[in-house]
């Protein structure tokens, strides 16, 4: 089992190949880093072109809702055939509504669609399925925009958030069955035995909290997993009270447990490519059964250790859904129930070890609740700084800069005031715009005013903006050592100027300071190659999903 050495800076270093990094295979030291940064950054030529207008600020209550992008952002993967008289359009989550072993309700909704269902007063019907995430499709019925006529999550939780507004009527308790999970090396499992007497959540909870396991899990807000994670490590505090989940003594601890993850990934890839790779921060993280074991890497010298509520995919008819829909949802959950259908969902991986958990749903307030304390102590009680580094290139001109600066003014306001923010910009010429400080009143006005004055213009420097945002950073870290501290690049990703990655990447990878990358149409292998080195995330944005991608972002407070 190992520990994550030095967290402060929020996560721990990753060794890459000779040829990623044109060198050595050895990362650097942080020292050794640091030293390297300090020349990188004398050579590049940065300007100090310091923010002085400041901008009138509205300080409305932010609502995440007034940022989702229009629907068509999530396809439709499904259609009935021209004519259908009756169509009952479904949210469906992403494990059972994508490609290959994710497609299984794609597989299934066609040969629905394909059989010629009628109606009992002999209408034809058919569905239209939608592959959304469960936490997104989740936000959208929340907020009553762009109603589906049914819901398929992937557990039950989010129905029964999303039931706090909106009515819902149970068709299915689930559609195929799935299991959540943390996944272990074999050799951690062993030590976690020996040291607790079994493998288990409860066990894996006490060893983070111990210090003796190092967990990884998804966002909350977004993901499944991440959000039944949350919820039965406060049921584990709260020792089974359901009553007592979001009380201060169960927060409290679960701070203490917060402190001892050394990050919140967007996306289980993420999780799992920490684990698998050697030197990797994570010794556990959550995973699904269906991609655990439709991953060829993880069938060898790792295990899986169900938690929480079951990930059984209901389906429900979302508000107050027309007659013919309910029945067509109703003639779809029967199909899905067949013997073809279920052989198909155990070849996809939807074949789950018997597991029956004793834990039930809590009342959507609760989860809701749940997901707050989250957010308000996720970062252990440490104090955050975070650099903004944009891309104001001549490739960013016209709508692109005009979403990227809708974007961070939505952001703002999900931006806590305690925390401290600066913001670089970078073309062929990479500027400090704001010097990092305490997002107050002024601050944020300075901030809404630079990006207000963001002009696209001339070639692109990424890296020489990276890594003045860097520095600034580990100055801060410097300054107040237990401070978390993050980069969010905002980018195309088409690097033709100044520095390099080979030039930078030892760098980065020595100095442990997670760069989250936001890409617009981007090139995403060399975004992808940057976020790799230290654990962090490549989000792909586009014009009109940027502003929800980034206001989630910080909603959730990463």
């Amino acid at each position: 089992m190992k520990r994550a050495p030095g967290w402060v800076a929020g996560a721990a270093c990753l060794a890459v190949v000779a040829a990623a990094c044109g060198g050595s295979s050895e990362p650097l030291t942080e020292d050794d880093a640091r030293e390297r940064l300090t020349e990188q950054v004398a050579d590049i030529g940065w300007v100090e072109n310091l923010q002085t207008r400041s901008a009138t600020v509205e300080f409305d209550t932010p609502d995440l809702a007034d940022t989702l992008p229009p629907i068509d952002e999530y396809p439709i993967v499904v259609t009935p055939p021209p004519g259908t008289e009756v169509v009952a359009e479904i949210f469906v989550s992403t494990e059972k509504s994508g490609e290959g072993t994710d497609g299984w309700m794609v597989d299934v909704a066609e040969s629905f669609n394909a059989g010629g269902a009628t109606l009992s007063d002999g209408r034809t019907a058919g569905v239209a399925i939608r592959s959304i995430p469960s936490g997104t499709g989740y936000s959208y019925i929340a907020a009553g925009r762009d109603l589906p006529d049914g819901f398929s999550p992937s557990n039950q939780l989010w129905v029964e958030m999303a039931a706090v507004e909106t009515a819902f009527t149970e068709i299915s308790p689930s559609l195929v069955p799935n299991v959540a999970g943390l996944v272990l090396r074999t050799e951690t499992a062993d030590e976690v035995r020996a040291a607790y007497g079994e493998v288990t959540a409860a066990t894996l909870i006490e060893a983070t909290i111990a210090g003796d396991v190092v967990t990884g899990y998804t966002d909350p807000f977004a993901s499944s997993t991440g959000l039944n994670l949350l919820v039965t490590v406060l049921d584990s505090f709260a020792e089974g009270d359901q009553s007592r989940l979001l009380a201060p003594d169960v927060a409290s601890v679960f701070e203490e447990f917060q402190r001892r993850v050394p990050f919140v990934a967007l996306t289980t890839l993420q999780l799992r490519e920490s684990v698998e790779r050697e030197g990797g921060t994570l010794d556990a993280f959550v995973m699904e059964w269906q991609t655990f074991t439709s991953t060829a890497s993880l069938q060898d010298g790792f295990e899986f250790v169900p938690f929480g509520i079951r990930h059984d995919n209901p389906l429900y008819a979302v508000g107050e859904a027309d007659a013919g829909a309910v029945e067509t949802l109703e003639l779809l959950a029967a199909f899905t129930d067949g013997s073809d259908a279920q052989n198909l969902a155990a070849e996809y991986g939807f074949d789950p070890p018997e597991y029956e958990s004793a834990f039930v749903a809590p009342p959507g307030e609760t989860l809701i609740g749940a997901q707050q304390l989250w957010k308000e102590r996720k970062d252990g009680g440490r104090p955050l700084a975070a650099v903004f580094v944009t891309d104001v290139s001549g490739s960013m001109s016209g709508t692109r800069i005009q979403s990227v600066q809708q974007a961070l003014l939505s952001a703002r306001g999900f931006v806590s005031p305690d925390a401290k923010v600066g913001m670089v910009e970078f073309s062929d010429v990479t500027s400090k715009r704001l010097p990092l400080a305490e997002f107050d009143l002024n601050q944020q006005a300075r901030f809404v005013a630079a990006v207000e004055d963001m002009e696209a213009a001339g070639g692109t420097a990424m890296y020489d903006g990276i890594l003045l945002g860097l520095d600034m950073l580990l100055a801060e870290r410097d300054a107040n050592p237990d401070t978390k501290i993050l980069l969010l690049v905002l980018s195309d990703g088409a690097t033709v100027d100044g520095l390099d990655f080979n030039d930078v990447s030892r760098t980065v990878e020595g100095l442990n300071i997670p760069i989250y990358t936001v890409g617009f149409e981007a090139d995403l292998d060399e975004l992808d190659r940057l976020t790799s080195l230290v654990e962090s995330a490549n989000i792909n944005a586009s014009e009109d999903n940027v502003e929800f991608q980034l206001s989630a972002l910080f909603n959730a407070g990463i």
